[in-house]
């Protein structure tokens, strides 16, 4: 029989081994293991916002047209393949980047829509392409799409088309990739960094910083959900 002294210590014990095996199971317990992630768009509002928000936890690799460790043109696929193999195997990759046709449709020509679509929905496609051989297992694909999508706006006609693309995109890729990939979409609404440009194109629409519209990049890569379109309207 145990003396009360020891039954303190049993108990003591166990709860030691209990506690033990509840930190070893809950992976919210544990600590998140450091990504390599590459941001497509890094010198852009919302790639420096992303890469600050996640660079003090992970590697960041940025690539841009023309500023960044690597260099990659989104409308060429060839360019964006040659960027991912310099750069290598890596966990996430995030698409900030894309300029769709802005202007009356009466006054857009075919060559112009057709080269807002390439500029962002078919330009953020062939980078999801191109990654996908270069993905960890597990990895994730993160594109921008934005709030035009299903709040159209005069003169946007080109880049709703371009942004509910992406939004379709980044559901229905996720049921059809491979090794545990994920991939999701940021919907954002015009950036408060962004009003001198767009704001004229958004009248009355709220507007969001980028410092906030980083955070659902960052559910993207860290919380495991795919399929998702994440609206940050306000």
């Amino acid at each position: 029989m145990r003396t009360g002294g020891e039954n303190c210590r049993h108990r003591r014990a166990v709860h030691a081994r209990r506690a033990g095996l509840q930190n070893r199971c809950s992976p919210h317990l544990t600590r998140r293991a450091v990504m390599k992630i590459v941001i497509v768009g890094a010198s852009g509002a919302i790639g420096r916002a992303v890469a600050e928000l996640l660079g003090a936890r992970h590697e960041i690799v940025p690539v841009g047209r023309s500023s960044g460790a690597h260099h990659a043109d989104i409308t060429d696929p060839a360019s964006i393949a040659a960027a991912l193999e310099s750069i290598g195997r890596f966990d996430a990759i995030v698409v900030a980047a894309g300029d769709p046709h802005f202007g009356p449709l009466t006054d857009t020509s075919p060559a112009q829509f057709a080269a807002g679509l390439g500029g962002k929905l078919l330009g953020q496609i062939n980078v999801a392409l191109a990654a996908l051989p270069w993905l960890a297992d597990g990895g994730s694909i993160t594109l921008t799409s934005g709030c035009l999508s299903e709040q159209p706006v005069r003169g946007g006609s080109n880049a709703s088309v371009s942004n509910a693309g992406i939004d379709a995109f980044a559901r229905s890729a996720a049921v059809d990739l491979p090794r545990g990939l994920r991939i999701n979409a940021v919907s954002p609404t015009v950036l408060t960094e962004s009003l001198p440009k767009y704001g004229d194109y958004l009248p009355g629409f709220d507007d969001a910083p980028a410092a906030k519209v980083a955070r659902a990049y960052r559910r993207s890569i860290e919380a495991g959900e795919t399929g998702q379109v994440y609206r940050v309207w306000s």
